[in-house]
């Protein structure tokens, strides 16, 4: 981390060759964590593990069913989870919206169940700063299709908690006009297609045990 300024890389949909096939060894020059939002191959993830000298964490996208027989190994997955990354509150929900038997397809219904599971971890991290779902939010640059359409749920999440980012992918620069970077409230949300690196401003402590704090 330089400048009190934490940087962050996404990827999520499909592999950005810079780091796949066209990697150097400083393609992750001043990146301190990476985060992927789904429907990306394991091993891509895995390799990209492999090469950079920090966490990688993920959620699955409404693709990522081979996860549950190989998920990338040398990752960390978020999805159900608050955790607490140096600081950071950071809750994962993969998946998107569907009405099948796939295990990364989901109804409002069943999204909302999976965040009521997490009442207590929210109640005791009093929130969280950023939100990592696969999907985007209903209502907010979200698709006309049911498989496209965003959740309420994370409308209401948002609403609710006021975190200050929200990290998805699912909906491709290619479908559509789609921005990269837009408001929800006060959140600001990043759609993390193919590949987009996020600074964030944070307050941190100068020793080898630093924790980020966003302002």
């Amino acid at each position: 981390m330089s400048q009190n300024k934490l940087r962050i890389l996404l990827l999520s949909d499909v592999i950005d060759r810079r780091y796949d096939q066209k990697w150097d060894e400083h393609c992750f020059d001043g990146i301190d964590l990476i985060i992927s939002c789904g429907d990306l191959p394991a091993s891509y993830l895995e390799f990209i593990a492999t090469m950079f000298h920090g966490d990688v964490l993920y959620v699955a996208g409404n693709h990522d069913e081979r996860y549950l027989q190989h998920p990338p190994q040398g990752c960390i997955g978020i999805d159900d989870q608050l955790i607490n990354w140096h600081g950071l509150r950071i809750l994962g929900l993969g998946g998107a919206m569907g009405f099948s038997s796939h295990p990364y397809q989901l109804t409002e219904k069943q999204m909302k169940k999976r965040v009521h599971k997490l009442w207590l971890s929210l109640y005791k991290q009093k929130g969280f700063d950023i939100l990592v779902t696969h999907a985007p939010a209903k209502g907010y640059h979200d698709g006309q299709d049911l498989c496209h359409q965003g959740f309420e749920t994370f409308k209401q999440l948002i609403h609710q908690y006021q975190p200050r980012y929200f990290f998805h992918g699912h909906v491709h620069f290619t479908y559509g006009d789609f921005p990269r970077l837009y408001q929800i409230e006060n959140t600001t949300a990043i759609n993390g297609y193919s590949s987009y690196i996020v600074e964030i401003p944070v307050n941190s402590s100068s020793d080898d045990d630093a924790k980020f704090y966003i302002r």
